[in-house]
């Protein structure tokens, strides 16, 4: 099967998760500057959930650069991290809407939590299919980094039902370990790329 293709549709899918939590950016009625105060949960909100669908979209584009091919398995692998990626415009409205109180607090971790361990799915079923470049298999390793974002993820959802602020913190903090691509991918991927 061709990568790209499904490259192509993870792409298209990750725009329109953006476009739609965009669109819960509603513009003030008010010309008052003050008239963007009440908007600030939904920004950061929005601001949060846009780093995390950034991220991903950036570990999966070096993660399937380092692809040779795909299967059956990695298509559907593939599909259930988008499937949860999905829901994040839900949880990011009802987060928002809610001024971050507890449940919303706690299922936006939730939907947090599923597709990072829907990704580490998707990059273990590259390995064991054989799909992966074998130097690129290597150097994810044990992934210290992924294990430790889904502990704080379940931290986060448990604090939530005490201190939502909290909770968010530590997602904020998930974001900021992920913002710069996983370095190991990227340098072995970075020589293949000067020699094409």
């Amino acid at each position: 099967m061709i990568k790209e293709r499904l490259t192509a549709f993870s792409d298209g899918v990750l725009a329109i998760i953006i476009t739609i939590m965009v669109l819960e950016l509603k513009a003030p009625h008010s010309p008052d500057w003050r008239a963007l105060i009440p908007l600030a949960p939904t920004f950061i909100a929005y601001a949060l959930s846009f780093a995390y669908i950034a991220i991903y979209w950036n570990n999966h584009h070096h993660l399937l650069q380092a692809t040779r091919h795909v299967n059956g398995a990695v298509l559907w692998a593939n599909t259930h991290l988008l499937f949860w990626l999905s829901l994040i415009p839900f949880s990011t409205a009802w987060l928002s809407e809610a001024h971050f109180a507890q449940a919303p607090a706690a299922l936006y971790g939730a939907t947090l939590l599923l597709p990072a361990i829907a990704y580490f799915i998707l990059s273990r079923t590259l390995i064991g299919t054989g799909a992966l470049d074998p130097r690129i298999a290597k150097a994810i390793g044990a992934d210290l980094k992924s294990k430790a974002s889904l502990a704080l993820y379940a931290c986060g959802i448990a604090v939530s039902f005490l201190e939502p602020y909290a909770a968010m913190s530590l997602y904020a903090f998930v974001a900021l370990m992920w913002l710069v691509p996983d370095r190991r991918i990227e340098k072995l991927i970075e020589p293949e790329n000067g020699q094409r």
